[in-house]
C-alpha cells in the first residue's frame, strides 16, 4: 500500500536539513512559525522544518499538496482523527512490545510477527472504517486516491482471510512437515503444509493409518531435536510472516509523516484564524519574471504581537534586482523576511500569508543578514559576511531566491558598493533573483539604468513618522537617521526635566 500524500507519484522523500537550514531559520524568524506548527510536539517540528525547509521546484507537485490541504482545512477533525490512529499504532508497539523475545529462531520470529500482525489487524479494520464513513467528503486526487485505495485493499474478503491466516498461523493443532530424505538420511526439502480439516463424521470414517511416535517427557535431545525439525519447517513461513508485518508497520509509519505536515500546517492556519489574520494560497509559476501579491504581511511578527500587522503590496514583471532603501526602521528588514516566508511556504504546498501571491517557482531560498560581531573574534565582521557568501556561492542554482539584508555594511560605502556590484552583477547574470536591502546610496545608483532592476523604498511622511509601508521608489542619499536621533533626544530631555 502507498500513501501517496505529498506527491502524486511516490512516497515522502527524506532528504534532511540544507545547509543553510539554521540561518534561514533565523533570517526568516522562522522558530516561532514552527512553534505554532509543531505546538511542542518534536515530531510535528522535525516534520515542519524538513519540508517548509526543503521547497519543490514542481509546479504539479505544489498544486497536488494545496489540493489535499484544502481537504485537510475543510476536514480538520477527519485528519487529526487520522493522525492520532498512526500515533496509536506506535503507543500500541511500545505497550505491548510488538517483538521477538529470546533467541532470534523461526519459531520466535513467527510468533513475534503474528502478535504484530493481531495487533495491526485492528488498526486496519479502523482505518478502513475511516475510509468508508469519509471518503466522500474529501475532493482532494490525493485524499480520494488514498481512501479508494483503503477501500480497495482492505475488502471484507481481505480482512477475513486475514483473520483466518493468523488462527492458523497459531497451530493450535499442530505443525505439520513434510520433507524428503536425502543423502545419509538427512532431512531436505522441508515444506510447511496447511493443515487437515476434517469434520467430525470424516474423522469417524477415515481408515488412514497413521504412524506416530511419543516422546519420553525426560528426552530433553529429543524435544531439541523435533524443536530443530520444526525451525527448519517454518523458516521459510515466519520470514514472509515477518516481512507482512514490517510492510504494513512501515505503511502506518509513512501514513503518520506525511499526514504531519498537514497537522502542521492545520495547528498554523488556526491560529493565524484566532488572530483574524488572512492567509490564502498562491498561484506558482513555472517561470517568467512575475511576482506579484497583495496585503503580505510578516508571519512571525504576527505570530509575536498576537495581532494584525502591517501589509505592503507588489507587481512586478521581467524584474529580477529589487533594491530596497528608504528610513532606518521602517519596515524594510519586515518586508524582507515576509517575501522569503511566503515562498518558502508556498513551495511546501501550503497557503501564504497574504491576500493574494503569485511568482515563479524558485530553485532554493538563500538569505544572507546582518550578524553581531564574532565574540571568539575568529574573524572580523568583513571576512565573515565573505565567508557566508562564500557558501552560497557555492550552493546557489539559477533560479535561486537570494534575500540580503544589510550585506558588506561592515566597510564603507565605497568599497562595500563596489563589492556588492560585482556579486550582484555576477548572480544576475546566473539568472538568480534578488532582494536587497541596503543604505549604500552609491551601490543603488550604480543599477538606476539596469531595466531588471527596481527600486523600492520605506515610506516616511513629512513629520518623519514611518508608516511601514514599502513602495516603489528611487533611492535617496539619506536614510534619515536624524529622525532616531531626534526622537531619542527629545524623550531624554523630556524624562530629565522630569527628574
Amino acid at each position: 500500500m502507498k500513501v501517496f500524500l505529498m506527491y502524486p507519484d511516490r512516497d515522502f522523500e527524506e532528504k534532511g536539513l540544507p545547509f543553510n537550514a539554521d540561518d534561514i531559520i533565523e533570517d526568516l524568524g522562522l522558530q516561532i512559525v514552527f512553534n505554532h506548527m509543531s505546538r511542542g510536539d518534536h515530531y510535528l517540528l522535525d516534520v515542519s522544518k524538513e519540508v517548509l525547509l526543503n521547497p519543490l521546484s514542481d509546479k504539479t507537485a505544489i498544486l497536488y499538496r494545496q489540493e489535499i490541504l484544502k481537504d485537510t482545512l475543510r476536514n480538520p477533525e477527519v485528519i487529526r482523527s487520522l493522525y492520532q490512529l498512526t500515533i496509536d499504532v506506535e503507543e500500541n508497539k511500545r505497550e505491548k512490545w510488538w517483538g521477538i523475545f529470546g533467541w532470534k529462531t523461526p519459531t520466535n520470529i513467527l510468533s513475534g510477527a503474528r502478535k504484530t500482525l493481531e495487533a495491526l489487524l485492528e488498526f486496519l479494520k479502523k482505518l478502513r472504517e475511516m475510509a468508508d464513513n469519509n471518503k466522500e467528503r474529501f475532493q482532494s486526487r490525493g485524499f480520494r486516491r488514498f481512501f479508494e485505495m483503503i477501500q480497495k485493499e482492505l475488502d471484507d474478503d481481505y480482512l477475513k482471510e486475514f483473520e483466518k491466516q493468523l488462527e492458523t498461523l497459531k497451530f493450535s493443532k499442530g505443525v505439520l512437515l513434510s520433507v524428503s530424505l536425502g543423502k545419509g538420511n538427512e532431512g531436505e526439502n522441508y515444506i510447511l503444509s496447511k493443515p487437515l480439516e476434517k469434520n467430525w463424521l470424516q474423522k469417524l470414517l477415515s481408515r488412514e493409518k497413521v504412524y506416530s511416535y511419543k516422546l519420553h517427557p525426560r528426552d530433553e535431545a529429543g524435544a531439541q531435536a523435533l524443536d530443530d525439525l520444526k525451525n527448519k519447517g517454518i523458516h521459510r513461513a515466519a520470514t514472509v510472516v515477518a516481512c507482512a508485518a514490517k510492510h504494513i508497520e512501515s505503511f502506518f509509519k509513512k501514513l503518520r509523516k506525511e499526514l504531519a505536515f498537514y497537522v502542521a500546517a492545520l495547528n498554523l492556519a488556526e491560529d493565524l484564524r484566532k488572530l483574524g489574520s488572512t492567509i490564502s494560497f498562491p498561484a506558482p509559476l513555472e517561470n517568467g519574471g512575475l511576482i506579484q501579491f497583495k496585503n503580505l504581511y510578516n508571519i512571525s511578527l504576527a505570530l509575536a504581537m498576537k495581532k494584525g500587522v502591517v501589509s505592503n503590496d507588489l507587481s512586478a514583471n521581467g524584474k529580477e534586482v529589487f533594491i530596497i532603501t528608504g528610513a532606518n526602521r521602517g519596515g524594510k528588514t519586515t518586508f524582507l523576511r515576509s517575501i522569503g516566508q511566503a515562498v518558502l511556504m508556498m513551495q511546501a504546498g501550503m497557503f501564504v500569508t497574504a491576500s493574494y501571491f503569485s511568482s515563479r517557482i524558485h530553485e532554493g531560498v538563500f538569505t544572507h543578514f546582518r550578524r553581531e560581531e564574532d565574540k571568539n573574534l575568529r574573524m572580523g565582521k568583513f571576512e565573515e559576511e565573505l565567508s557566508r557568501m562564500d557558501k552560497i556561492v557555492s550552493n546557489i542554482k539559477p533560479g535561486a531566491l537570494l534575500l540580503l539584508n544589510e550585506f558588506l555594511s561592515s566597510t564603507n560605502e565605497r568599497e562595500g558598493s563596489e563589492i556588492a556590484y560585482q556579486i550582484v552583477k555576477a548572480l544576475l547574470e546566473n539568472q538568480i533573483r534578488i532582494f536587497y536591502v541596503t543604505h549604500m546610496y552609491a551601490l543603488a545608483r550604480r543599477f538606476s539604468e539596469d531595466e531588471s532592476v527596481m527600486f523600492l523604498r520605506a515610506e516616511r511622511t513629512p513629520s518623519g513618522e514611518r508608516t511601514f509601508k514599502i513602495k516603489e521608489g528611487k533611492p535617496l542619499p539619506t536614510s534619515f537617521g536624524i529622525d532616531i536621533y531626534k526622537k531619542l533626544f527629545d524623550d531624554y530631555s523630556k524624562s530629565s526635566i522630569e527628574v
